[in-house]
């Protein structure tokens, strides 16, 4: 290294000796239009067409160059990048042998393939090289950690190749996350052979208007830090620990069965079929224990009819004898009309998420709600994240890129099964049914008690007018038995 090339080495990795051997992984931590996709596809290109792997691969098996992106969209500009750097240099444009829309293959025995970020998506391969594009980004259907997962199953798949390559690249978080974890452990650490870089915008992309950077840390200190200053943010946490939501989840346990002794609430989260799930959460307090059980989930991921998941809706809420739902509050007046033709009361629900957020946390910390065994909402609980203002004011929400419509159906329903404060309105605490022997004989005693009233007769010390004799009709419905919504 020259001199200049080893002072900025130092102020990017905090070490202060020049490497003296290829590092097994790098971890670069570079601010906004920092050319991170470029640099991985740069990198990618390098690690296919300049090592030789022939000496660890077996008689028809082929190394995979594997670059993970947040989505599909950034996957396709990462394989443009691979694309360019190949066909653009003729010596490196002779080793292509065949395309797909997401990989090139070379004749070197190397296939350079792109693929979204899923657990699933790098298992049954052998990798030479993993590139991690945004990793602070991931976000998983069934998984709140997606990257650790990924991570986990990366190494095993490169275990064979002695010199493979694990980079990861992104702009800084929160202060979570395999990212995070790899900066905490490895910054600035000599000869370790993670390397860790963290690199600003201006100092990585000099071209970047330097008015606009300045803008952006005056509108939002906190996310310029992160966005320009390649800073981890110190004003996002993880809102719910994911031993504490596991401990309240019931394993194995996948939807409660109705049972006529309980009173049941439901929760929506109306959506109108483009971009959010449409959620429905239904479930009721156990007195007893102090503890609110979710029995019944329902999502539907657009794209979808919201009407015809309406009706879906108001057939599961009738399984359960639900007439009335809250919803969430910025739904606004369509989802009361269209549950009323299905016979469905819906009721805005006066508390913003936040605040419901906010009454759910206690209640999963001290393990008084019971959770069912499903993927989704485990996975958005423990991806919910606090932000706190300038102000000092919190406000919880999901991640960039993610979805918390299922745990706002739960955290709405936790929410209303507490508003009466702990008292069983259920009246399950009252003996015998309206059909017992007791309940049979009260209603005798009171159609008696009419039939004197109405005709004039005394009752104790007190007489009534007369009336005409009522029929048979008439008795029967004032003394049918008063039977209660719930």
């Amino acid at each position: 290294m020259t001199p200049e090339e080893l002072r900025l080495f130092q102020q990017l990795t905090g070490r202060t000796e020049a490497p003296n051997k290829i590092a097994k992984e790098v971890w670069l931590a570079i601010g906004r239009r920092g050319g991170k996709s470029r640099i991985i596809a740069l990198i990618a290109v390098w690690l296919a067409c300049f090592f030789d792997y022939k000496p660890y691969l077996a008689p028809g098996e082929r190394g995979v160059v594997q670059i993970i992106a947040c989505d599909r969209k950034q996957a396709k500009v990462v394989l443009r990048y691979i694309k360019a750097f190949l066909t653009n240099t003729p010596m490196l444009a002779r080793m292509i042998e065949g395309e797909t829309t997401e990989s090139i293959s070379l004749t070197n025995n190397i296939t350079i393939e792109v693929v979204t970020a899923s657990f699933r998506s790098v298992r049954g391969f052998t990798l030479v090289a993993a590139l991690c594009d945004e990793i602070a980004f991931w976000q998983g259907e069934d998984s709140a950690s997606p990257d650790t997962e990924i991570l986990a199953a990366l190494r095993p798949a490169m275990a064979t190749i002695p010199n493979a390559m694990l980079l990861a690249a992104s702009s800084p978080y929160a202060r979570k996350g395999a990212l995070y974890e790899a900066y905490q452990v490895h910054y600035g650490k000599d000869h370790d052979p993670v390397l860790v870089v963290q690199a600003a915008t201006a100092t990585i992309n000099p071209v970047v208007d330097a008015k606009i950077i300045a803008d952006a840390y005056e509108a939002d200190p906190a996310s310029a830090a992160a966005e320009y200053g390649a800073q981890f943010r110190r004003d996002i946490s993880a809102y719910i620990s994911s031993e504490s939501v596991n401990a309240c989840v019931t394993k194995g346990i996948y939807e409660r069965p109705f049972d006529a002794k309980l009173s049941y609430l439901g929760f929506v989260d109306p959506s109108g079929g483009s971009a959010d799930s449409f959620t429905l959460a239904i479930g009721h307090s156990d007195y007893a224990r102090q503890t609110v059980v979710i029995d019944c989930l329902r999502e539907r991921q657009p794209p979808f009819s919201p009407e015809s998941v309406v009706e879906e809706f108001c057939r599961t809420l009738k399984d359960y004898r639900v007439t009335t739902i809250v919803g969430d509050r910025y739904a606004g007046e369509w989802p009361r009309e269209v549950f009323a033709k299905c016979g469905i009361r819906f009721e805005q629900s006066a508390q913003p998420k936040s605040s419901l957020y906010n009454s759910l946390l206690p209640l999963i910390n001290s393990a008084r709600i019971e959770l069912l065994d499903n993927p989704r909402l485990i996975s958005q609980l423990t991806g919910l994240e606090r932000r706190t203002a300038r102000g000092g004011r919190d406000s919880i929400d999901h991640a960039p890129n993610s979805h918390d419509d299922v745990a706002n159906a739960v955290a709405g329903l936790a929410s209303l099964a507490n508003q009466y404060g702990g008292y069983d309105t259920s009246y399950s605490w009252v003996d015998g049914d309206d059909n017992d022997d007791a309940a049979s004989a009260a209603r005798e005693q009171r159609r008696q008690r009419i039939i004197a009233a109405m005709n004039g007769e005394f009752d104790g010390d007190h007489t009534t007018p007369a009336h005409p004799t009522l029929s048979d009709e008439d008795l029967a419905r004032y003394a049918a038995p008063i039977r209660l919504p719930w």
